[in-house]
């Protein structure tokens, strides 16, 4: 049979319609059949029929793309989800599904015996608790902590304070089995903030996962200014020594399982919490000042939960199957509401070994689905992508794949069975576990391109989220089908996100920019015994202002532009953004991490620039530049290159003259959550980083004195 009427005949087959058949005809002949090199009959048959059986498929929208959100009252200003009928906001998807124990005990419904959380040895497979286990675990925990003391309700507090790991859930699903809040604690806050905490919370037991944090508590105790601690329970074993130590300032120190057999031999039934009841007290880490606690019912958790599963119904169902890598800080509310979310579908969640620089290794053997990250994380993997690809023709393959996939995606089409991804990505997908089917990035903003790249290469939904703790993590995300990088979605189900003007900073409501404000079901209800700056937070109409500054986009999406928090003045007046002008600086080819710095006495900014350990050298090789990491940090020469750099890229992303960096120090260490210059969410820590680098940052402007 001749070659075209075996096409043909094969088209009849697969019973595809002529605009099908035409489409795919038209796409080989671009990608295969000018290729440089010659292919034959048989294998064009075969690229054929690969194609055919993989021919992409659209999921069509849920709503209009280019309509995403509709005007309250007429108010282009003040927008809610299309989504929604009317204006009455999402507050649960499931009636009978209204707190966090309720999604939970969801979940032990749909899996049983499935499997919930994991963990690992090095170099050992995961190990798997069945929700069956976790939920007589998490009652025993909590019959335990009734037995030291503790009453079944919202007004009382425990502390928990360890990394991410199964206790670490267990613990919180035994303080909700028996209405009890939780307040989560890290190592970041620092000892000062820490006794704020145990005061203002008034906590008597913390839940610690080894004995050098405890020891820090315990420090307190002995010092006198946390008289309330009476009661530390240890995931791991502790010494006799600390034993002897707590008992001398009357604390009590219990193994996390002598805890379980307490509450086996006094075993009650649970309480469970309603949806107004307090479910957390987090403390915000806070770039400045004392940690504001924010207070979170399970009313907020169920709703937010449930808007993001209306967002996503119809297009991408969490199945039982499912499985997340957890290593984002648990006392955080990103992490949890996204276990929480896989919890209510029987969905498993699986924890690193708690070591970061083992990350990947875990990844790898979890294999996961589901991929929480934040922007710092994709830029390096961004980063590590481009970096390995050396030869000129390696280059064009890869730029020219993405071109390919990135058209793909704008029709609406995600996939990772692609001719490309077969042929350039799979090695890419692989080193992530080569399952993922779902990603979300959220807690700062990222780069389009880098955003595009990735959805491009991993061949996997990559959701947009924006929000905070005061809207119990997120109030806006990514609209299934919309694949366009440059902005955070659409309200959520939700929540009502409005934008007021900042005329101090030029934004007016006139123009659709201003302070990002939200209301809804998911709004907290205030900071823990600070009637001042809840009232700088929450107006009297409900409305949550955000601190951050947003443009509504012409289909109904929001782009966040700037920060309205940390903004200053230098000298001549005018108002300055410096997290704004980091996260273009970011972009630059030798810097790792950035920290810009004025002062309203002088004219102009200066910078702290943490260089790139894996690129910095070779950049500086290029520009005829020699030397180790920390001998580059050094050089003058090398400097005044990098802030050429940072010059040429601020000017071309629109960096006004005054908003460009002077002058700059390089740093040869990495700003970091041990060293207490990134909070857990890996955002700069500004006050305690001008603290850090006040000799540096003051003798750059003695140096170049009233330079402008």
């Amino acid at each position: 049979m001749p070659f075209h009427g075996w096409l043909f005949s094969l088209r009849s087959n697969l019973g595809l319609k002529v605009s099908e058949w035409e489409s795919s005809q038209s796409i080989l002949s671009r990608q295969l059949l000018s290729a440089p090199s010659l292919l034959g009959l048989g294998a064009l048959a075969s690229v054929t029929v690969y194609w055919l059986v993989t021919r992409p498929r659209p999921v069509p929208p849920r709503v209009d793309l280019q309509a995403q959100s509709v005007a309250v009252h007429g108010d282009a200003c003040c927008r809610r989800s299309a989504i929604l009928e009317d204006d009455e906001l999402l507050h649960f998807y499931f009636e009978d599904i209204k707190t966090w124990y309720d999604m939970f005990q969801r979940g032990l419904r749909i899996s049983g015996d499935g499997p919930c959380l994991g963990y690992r040895k090095p170099g050992q497979p995961y190990e798997w608790i069945s929700y069956t286990k976790v939920a007589e675990q998490a009652q025993l925990l909590g019959s335990g902590l009734l037995a030291k003391g503790c009453q079944s309700n919202s007004s009382q507090f425990v502390g928990i304070f360890a990394q991410n790991r199964p206790e670490w859930t267990i613990s919180e699903l035994a303080c909700y089995t028996y209405s009890m809040a939780v307040v989560p604690l890290y190592e970041t806050l620092g000892l000062e903030a820490m006794v704020h905490i145990l005061c203002l919370a008034e906590i008597s037991l913390v839940i610690c996962d080894r004995e050098e944090k405890a020891a820090s508590l315990l420090e307190t105790k002995e010092k006198g200014v946390t008289p309330k601690l009476s009661c530390l329970v240890l995931f791991n074993d502790f010494s006799d020594a600390f034993l002897e130590r707590a008992k001398k300032c009357d604390v009590e120190v219990l193994k996390y399982t002598q805890l379980i057999e307490l509450g086996r031999d006094n075993l009650r039934d649970p309480v469970p919490p309603k949806p107004e009841d307090l479910a957390v007290v987090c403390f915000t880490s806070g770039t400045t000042g004392k940690p504001k606690g924010v207070k979170l019912t399970h009313g907020n958790i169920a709703s937010n939960t449930s808007s993001v599963i209306k967002i996503l119904e119809g297009y991408f169902v969490v199945r039982q199957d499912d499985v997340s890598i957890s290593y984002l800080p648990l006392a955080h509310m990103f992490e949890r509401m996204i276990q929480v979310t896989l919890f209510c579908h029987g969905a498993r969640v699986g924890f690193y070994q708690g070591d970061i620089s083992l990350l990947m290794d875990d990844i790898k053997t979890l294999k996961p689905t589901f991929f929480p990250v934040v922007p710092r994380l994709l830029n390096r993997i961004y980063d590590k992508i481009q970096g390995s690809v050396t030869s000129p023709l390696r280059r064009v393959l890869l730029n020219y794949a993405v071109k390919r996939k990135l058209a793909e995606l704008s029709s609406g089409v995600v996939r990772n069975d692609s001719l490309w991804d077969m042929l350039v990505f799979r090695k890419i997908q692989a080193s992530l576990g080569g399952n993922l089917r779902y990603a979300l990035t959220a807690s700062a903003p990222i780069s389009p391109t880098v955003l595009s790249f990735l959805r491009a290469t991993l061949g996997c939904l990559i959701f947009e989220g924006y929000g905070q703790t005061e809207c119990t993590a997120g109030c806006t995300f990514s609209m299934p089908g919309d694949w366009k990088a440059g902005h955070v979605g659409a309200p959520l189900p939700g929540s009502m996100i409005k934008v007021v003007d900042i005329p101090e900073m030029n934004y007016f409501t006139t123009n659709g920019e201003g302070e990002i404000c939200t209301k809804g079901p998911c709004v907290f209800k205030g900071y823990l015994m600070d009637p001042e700056r809840t009232a700088e937070a929450l107006d009297s109409d409900g409305w949550l202002h955000t601190g951050d500054v947003g443009q509504w986009l012409p289909n109904g999406t929001l782009r966040i532009i700037d920060r309205k928090k940390h903004i200053f003045k230098l000298s001549q007046g005018e108002y300055i953004a410096p997290e704004k002008i980091e996260s273009v600086y970011m972009r630059c080819v030798p810097i790792l991490q950035v920290f810009v710095h004025g002062d309203s006495l002088e004219s102009y900014l200066i910078g702290i620039v943490v260089p790139d350990p894996e690129v910095f050298v070779d950049w500086a090789k290029e520009r005829g530049f020699v030397g180790s990491y920390r001998e580059l940090c050094q050089n003058t020469d090398i400097k005044k290159a990098v802030l050429e750099d940072m010059t040429a890229v601020g000017k071309k992303a629109g960096l006004k003259s005054l908003e460009q960096v002077k002058d700059l120090y390089l740093h040869p260490e990495m700003f970091s959550i041990a060293n207490g210059l990134l909070t857990p969410t890996l955002k700069n820590r500004r006050a305690d980083i001008r603290k850090a680098f006040q000799e540096q940052l003051s003798a750059m402007y003695i140096k170049t004195g009233n330079k402008s």
